[in-house]
């Protein structure tokens, strides 16, 4: 069996390698530009300016949403949550979420101390919408939902769950860390109020740029979390109020945007169905290859309403080890242990051990999953 150098598909953690020229571009900025945006009138600082907001139009572009000055950057998609949840949740308001929550939603919620209602979803890890519409009360003020499972790669019915929140004039807030770039996203027709997302993953961007849009009705009633110079109203000492100067205080990550604009021009280009479909022929391979009585594929063994995510469990095997082995003798990456979703795991009948997950992304090949079956065979 031939070892390869390194294969790598821990794409459900950050995606690699990144889209072309993401880096290249990233670095002429920094050894040709190098300026601060908002902060000068001269030519390189308006050029990077003309890019930063650049990014923004494709961010509404990507997500169907009208509004760029509404389009907020943040280092990473914790940072949104953390603004949306606590800029308008407080301790007296109940919110709806489902048991398959990353922790980036959880920690926030129980920080604030707001009631919770968590709605388990199946074992496959679909939330029913009827479910969601069945928790709500007179005092429920939000649906807090993740769009595609970091464990097990289940895509929630965004759009009927969009509508009970609508119908119930409640805020919808999703977490599309998993989807943003590889599932279609559309903020009018599936109604979210909030859409938080993560540069590094599924848009192929790099690390520590991230963001969220939010609808203009929220804004008045959403207090910033992090307050400073903007660059903008610098004769005032309070928060300027118009955005997204009010929610962007101190430098922005500007190289970080610029690796972003040019991932989001070549998803367009590529398409999302398309970046989808090769992402989902690579699990269909995996499916039909990888099928033993001694490992788990957890939660939805379909191609439909999923991403590329999958978890395995090894059930006479330790699965750290597992994964420990596949890097030390075959130098392949994946991820162990809990991903940051004990509730997913509980939901999921995989806690407190976690699983193996191994997540493709489009520029992973037929070979190489051919390579991880057998390099498990070999190790089980």
């Amino acid at each position: 069996m031939k070892i390869f150098d390194r294969v790598y598909m821990d794409n459900g953690a950050t995606s690699f390698p990144k889209a072309p020229n993401v880096a290249e571009t990233m670095a002429s900025y920094i050894l040709n530009n190098g300026s601060n945006v908002s902060r000068g009138a001269y030519k390189d600082s308006m050029d990077a300016s003309r890019v930063v907001y650049e990014t923004r139009e494709l961010l509404c572009e990507l997500f169907n949403f009208d509004h760029p000055d509404h389009v907020v950057f943040t280092k990473n998609i914790t940072e949104s949550l953390n603004q949306i949840l606590k800029g308008l949740l407080t301790e007296n308001d109940h919110v709806i979420i489902s048991s398959m929550e990353h922790n980036a939603v959880m920690r926030p919620l129980h920080s604030i101390g707001c009631r919770l209602t968590r709605v388990q979803a199946d074992k496959a890890g679909f939330v029913k919408p009827e479910k969601i519409e069945e928790a709500i009360t007179d005092q429920t003020k939000a649906i807090v939902l993740i769009h595609g499972s970091n464990v097990c790669g289940s895509i929630n019915d965004i759009e009927s769950i969009g509508k009970i929140a609508r119908d119930h004039q409640l805020l919808f807030v999703l977490d599309a860390a998993q989807t943003a770039g590889v599932i279609e996203l559309d903020m009018k027709k599936h109604h979210i109020d909030a859409l938080c997302f993560t540069g590094h993953k599924s848009l192929l961007g790099p690390n520590g740029i991230g963001g969220f849009l939010v609808n203009p009705s929220l804004v008045k009633e959403m207090k910033p979390l992090i307050e400073g110079g903007t660059g903008s109203a610098s004769e005032q000492e309070t928060q300027p109020e118009h955005m997204p100067d009010k929610y962007e205080s101190g430098t922005p990550n500007v190289v970080g945007i610029y690796g972003l604009n040019t991932s989001l021009k070549y998803i367009m280009d590529e398409g999302i169905k398309t970046i989808h479909e090769k992402e989902m022929a690579l699990v269909e391979y995996f499916f039909d290859h990888f099928d033993r009585k001694d490992v788990r594929i957890v939660g939805h063994k379909g191609l439909e309403n999923r991403t590329a995510v999958i978890s395995l469990d090894f059930l006479t095997k330790d699965n750290a080890l597992i994964a420990f082995d596949l890097e030390r003798k075959y130098h392949i990456a994946t991820r162990v242990g809990m991903h940051c979703a004990p509730s997913a795991h509980k939901t999921l009948n995989t806690f407190p051990n976690g699983t193996v997950r191994v997540s493709f992304s489009c520029f992973n090949t037929f070979e190489e999953v051919q390579y991880l079956i057998d390099a498990l065979n070999n190790l089980l």
